[in-house]
């Protein structure tokens, strides 16, 4: 056993008001930049996001979450 190991990853509930099927990636229309997070129907934006640069950031956003990425 060393000093360091592996970074654990702390798995986070959901956010209230939320589901897996809010979850939504979006992408800027004047730079491309994109982002994922859980998308509010209600005020038609996304919540808790994060920005995205490869597939492995989409992965890690649903790990993060404890989920499984489709």
């Amino acid at each position: 056993m060393g000093l360091f190991g592996k970074a654990k990853t702390k798995v986070m509930p959901i956010p209230e008001g939320f589901s897996p099927e809010n979850i939504r990636v979006e992408a800027s229309v004047c730079t491309g930049e994109r982002t994922i997070g859980f998308y509010s129907s209600e005020d038609r934006r996304l919540h808790f996001a994060e920005l995205v640069r490869s597939p492995e950031d989409i992965r890690a956003f649903y790990e993060k979450y404890g989920l499984k990425a489709e």
